[in-house]
């Protein structure tokens, strides 16, 4: 594994952070109020920058960004086991530096910690499963019929799942854990994070069984 790869997940996970948070920031401010319009906008910003980070990183590390996807390839042997944990190390550092360049952008005190309780829960936690499962599957399933058009396929699964899932679609613990250091739109309180987390790795391991039949070569 090189450095050039750990560049490409740290930074490409800090613009992912960087679109979130920041879409947020900005359709809280423009919207008056209007949820609905800011959650659009925070939708339609992170499936751009999706597209854009995945296209252009792809070639280098894979464009993970994403710990639940670094797992799900180690997993299908398609990522060196030893190489998983640097991956992480460096999504997670990536996300939280990103939160912390947005704030600074924003003008906003750059260490927070968000006090937005509302993301926990029986149907939250359920609602995590099916995003990260269904992000997962989008994945795998671009990789057996169609590989360039991953960079598409992601971005509007991700754009779609902010609305049709109850949680807004996280699907990613290194973006979970960065999103608790801000107490913006797109926050999640740290007590309710560990949670998350557990049920994204259970929808690994469920991908891992499913996906692997569905998608196998005949």
């Amino acid at each position: 594994m090189t450095a050039q790869k750990l560049l490409a997940e740290g930074l490409g996970t800090a613009f992912l952070l960087i679109s979130v948070i920041g879409s947020g920031i900005m359709a809280e401010t423009l919207a008056q109020g209007n949820v609905a319009l800011a959650l659009l906008a925070n939708a339609i910003a992170t499936g751009c920058m999706l597209y854009a980070i995945i296209t252009t990183l792809g070639p280098i590390s894979g464009a993970h960004f994403n710990p639940a996807v670094t797992l799900a390839f180690a997993l299908r042997g398609d990522h060196a086991w030893k190489d998983v944990p640097a991956y992480v190390i460096v999504q997670i550092v990536g996300g939280i530096l990103g939160v912390w360049a947005c704030h600074w952008m924003f003008d906003q005190s750059i260490p927070q910690t968000s006090t937005t309780m509302h993301r926990t829960g029986v149907s939250q936690w359920f609602s995590e499963i099916v995003a990260t499962f269904g992000l997962l599957f989008v994945i795998f399933g671009g990789l057996r019929s169609k590989p360039e058009a991953i960079p598409t396929l992601v971005a509007l699964y991700i754009t779609g799942a902010y609305w049709y899932t109850s949680s807004t679609s996280f699907a990613n613990p290194a973006v979970t854990i960065a999103r608790g250091f801000s107490d913006t739109f797109a926050g999640i309180y740290p007590g309710h994070i560990a949670m998350f987390i557990v049920v994204q790795l259970v929808a690994v391991g469920f991908a891992h069984v499913i996906l692997r039949i569905l998608f196998a070569e005949e």
